[in-house]
């Protein structure tokens, strides 16, 4: 298994816990990982999990809850609906409430 495969079902195993109606970002899963400046290789990991239906991807947001990985959620709007269909209101490409909704690996899993 090369280093990336390893690091990507690391990112794997911390996005299968993020809870229904919850959100959390790239830069909070590396950092939880103790790669904190590898947010990047965390949407990496994201863009390639598209063919596991057991990695809520959708789930994962940019810093600031901007549905930044939406392009990779075939160019539609398959990541806001899954989002929606969990209650989460997303208003243009931004979640809202995003404080509120943001489930942080750091705490939740430590």
């Amino acid at each position: 298994m090369s280093d990336n495969q390893g690091f990507f079902e690391r990112v794997y195993e911390v996005c299968r816990k993020i809870p229904y109606g919850r959100v959390t970002s790239y830069g909070a899963i590396a950092k939880y990982l103790g790669a904190a400046r590898s947010a990047r290789m965390v949407g990496w990991a994201m863009n390639a999990s598209h063919n596991l239906e057991d990695v809520p991807a959708h789930r994962v947001v940019n810093r600031n809850g901007v549905l930044t990985g939406k392009h990779h959620f075939g160019g539609s709007d398959a990541m806001k609906q899954l989002l929606e269909a969990e209650n989460v209101k997303v208003e243009g490409l931004q979640v809202e409430n995003f404080k509120d909704l943001f489930w942080d690996p750091v705490q939740e899993l430590s």
